[in-house]
């Protein structure tokens, strides 16, 4: 086993992260931009307000990205389990 190797495994690691926190993320950063231009029109200074929605949102959006998600996740692990014998060997 190469550092090659192991340097690819971690950079498709970082990579299915990103890819899969990415749209939850982008998500909550929309909907916290939303909330706060309409706190800023509307002069409510309430710091509490945001987290509501967004915490909506993102439930939302686990259950709407959940199984891509999910099988992007599968797809790394049974990588990672498929190069199990280049770990050990």
């Amino acid at each position: 086993m190469g550092s090659e190797f192991v340097i690819s495994i971690a950079e498709k690691g970082v990579y299915t992260i990103l890819i899969i926190c990415g749209p939850l993320l982008l998500l909550a950063l929309v909907v916290g931009l939303l909330v706060s231009i309409f706190q800023a029109t509307t002069q409510i200074q309430e710091q509490t307000l945001a987290f509501v929605p967004k915490i909506v949102a993102v439930l939302l959006g686990l259950i709407f990205f959940g199984p891509w998600m999910l099988s992007s996740m599968l797809s790394y692990t049974h990588d990672i389990f498929n190069n199990l014998t280049r770990f050990v060997g």
